[in-house]
């Protein structure tokens, strides 16, 4: 759409803006997502920026749409659309990446939205606005490392204190400053230098900022190169094709191998438990970045120990959207490393799980999960962007859910095409993820692969233990608020008092039809001693029948059970 040039920083400049950006990073997110050379194979910054920045934009139109729709006269004020704008960015932060700029649009928010009756601010207030920015972002990372997008946002901020004028002025001066710093970047960082390239990050900023310049003047400066040598005529490493695929990150140490996962929560915490989470974490790990603030916070950390690093934020207070990537072993998870590109995997598992602790156990075993809490299934987009973050030419997608085979069906034809095969397994419980996984062989033919983990999951009955939120009509009877439910397969097959009891009875049911293999995922409230009940039961009455427990954590029914 044709925009008119702003000339203060309003709301309206904060819409526009946001618009802009997510364009510009549209435009430009291929080109990122190629040029990741630092520190970790992920070869996902541009996606990341993006759906970080839509999430922003959304939030800002979801504001005025509440106007446009209200019987109030005018619209948002400046103070709205910021806050809108930094905790859209804040909750749909991707990557390190994305997390970072959520940050840096929360330190420009601060300042905006600083005086709640301020219909706009001046190009003093963009100045400043920019270096709360930079300041809050560096602060942000556990360890700055200079030649990121931390160097390209102060680089920005300087360039904008330095100059006087209105805000078109303010923003052409961070946009050329930021480029100059992106230029730089090569040359303070070797593995960008061998490469050929500059920062990932940085180049998605400076793209963000271009945006910016156009809210104000309307003008579109010219895109800044992404190839070293382009950038600043040096001597970057072409015959690669000066283009690695590896997530850029604000901050690590060149040399050695990275830690194999990234996980990323959202946190309902109190400030003083955060600071004991920041020394917890980077203990475990690196590429730390926790950002957020007001009791909501962005964590973002890679480590070998994911249960650990979300048991940390359990601890700290409310995680949530937890989002745990396995980088596999055969990544180019380096600091510095001699390979630059990120090949393709040929096989991966995408699996949308209910708890933390089966979200642990299926990244141990490979799969890139999608966490889904109670009330908050998955939308089709988050299973898309965890079929990219596979990085495999071929994918298994276990839903998990038959509530969400239709979701599922929508995110694998968006991925195919995007040139991905995708093979979509109709698991309805995580039990029968479980048992498809355990006969998961990436090195077999695909349909061959496929057809095992099929037959695999449908021979497994599953059944699961919760309590009832409401009076309701079962295929068991009436149950009344508080009653405990034993689901056999999707329908209510027990109406009990006791957790344990109905379990048993419920594992009676099962069994009954025969089996080999029991399998009981417990969740947080379900009652001590429940799984050395069952297993007991399952040894003095079915001799021929092992059981295997895991901890689920968080996930919604008291107990899974799955019968193969």
């Amino acid at each position: 759409m044709a925009q008119v040039p702003q000339t203060f920083f309003d709301a309206l400049a904060v819409r526009t803006w946001c618009g802009l950006a997510l364009t510009a990073l549209g435009r430009a997110r291929e080109e990122i997502d190629a040029i990741n050379v630092y520190p970790v194979a992920d070869g996902d910054t541009g996606t990341n920026l993006y759906l970080t920045v839509e999430s922003a934009s959304t939030a800002v139109e979801a504001v005025f749409a509440g106007y446009e729709a209200g019987s109030s006269a005018g619209g948002p004020s400046l103070a709205d659309a910021a806050r809108a704008m930094a905790h859209g960015a804040l909750i749909g932060a991707r990557g390190n990446s994305g997390t970072i700029l959520a940050q840096l649009l929360r330190g420009m928010a601060q300042v905006l939205a600083a005086g709640s009756d301020v219909s706009h601010v001046d190009a003093q207030g963009l100045r400043l606005a920019l270096r709360r920015a930079a300041d809050s972002a560096r602060h942000a990372v556990a360890h700055p490392v200079e030649g990121t997008v931390l160097s390209v946002a102060e680089a920005a901020a300087d360039a904008a204190e330095g100059t006087g004028g209105d805000c078109g002025t303010v923003a052409r001066a961070a946009y050329r400053g930021a480029c100059t710093a992106l230029a730089a970047t090569p040359g303070q960082l070797s593995v960008l230098e061998r490469a050929g390239v500059v920062d990932a990050g940085g180049r998605g900023l400076v793209a963000v900022l271009a945006a910016l310049v156009e809210t104000f003047t309307g003008e579109t400066p010219s895109p800044a190169p992404a190839a070293a040598s382009e950038a600043s005529g040096g001597r970057g490493d072409r015959s690669r094709g000066g283009l690695g695929v590896v997530e850029d990150c604000g901050e690590g140490a060149e040399g050695g191998d990275g830690p194999g996962f990234e996980v990323i929560y959202l946190l309902e915490a109190e400030d003083a438990a955060v600071d004991r989470l920041r020394g917890r974490l980077d203990g475990l790990g690196d590429s730390l970045v926790v950002v957020g603030g007001d009791g909501l916070w962005n964590v973002h950390v890679h480590v070998d120990d994911a249960g650990a690093a979300v048991e940390a934020g359990v601890e700290a207070g409310r995680p949530y959207r937890i989002r745990i990537t396995h980088f596999g072993a055969g990544d180019a998870h380096t600091r510095g490393g001699e390979r630059p590109v990120r090949e393709r995997a040929q096989r991966a598992v995408v699996a949308v799980v209910p708890g933390e602790g089966l979200a642990g156990l299926y990244t141990e075993a490979g799969a890139t999960t999608v966490l889904a809490r109670p009330g908050e299934p998955p939308a089709s987009g988050e299973l898309v962007e965890a079929v990219r973050r596979a990085h495999a030419r071929e994918v298994v997608l276990l839903p998990n859910d038959a509530d969400l085979r239709h979701t599922a069906a929508a995110a694998a034809e968006q991925a195919r095409v995007e040139g991905i095969r995708v093979a979509l397994i109709p698991t309805r419980s995580a039990v029968q993820g479980i048992a498809a996984l355990a006969v998961h062989e990436p090195d077999r033919r695909f349909d061959e692969d496929v057809v095992s983990m099929t037959s695999a999951a449908g021979a497994t009955r599953y059944a699961e233990v919760a309590v009832a939120e409401r009076q309701s009509w079962t295929m068991a009877g009436i149950c009344q608020t508080g009653d405990v439910l034993g689901l056999v397969d999707g329908d209510v097959a027990v109406i009990g008092a006791d957790v344990t009891a109905t379990a048993a009875a419920v594992l009676d049911r099962m069994l009954s039809a025969g089996g080999e293999l029991v399998t009981l995922v417990l969740g947080d409230e379900a009652p001590e001693g429940i799984a050395e009940h069952l297993e007991g039961r399952v040894r003095e009455a079915y001799l021929a029948v092992d059981t295997v427990v895991y901890r689920g954590g968080r996930q919604g029914a008291l107990l899974l059970i799955g019968v193969e």
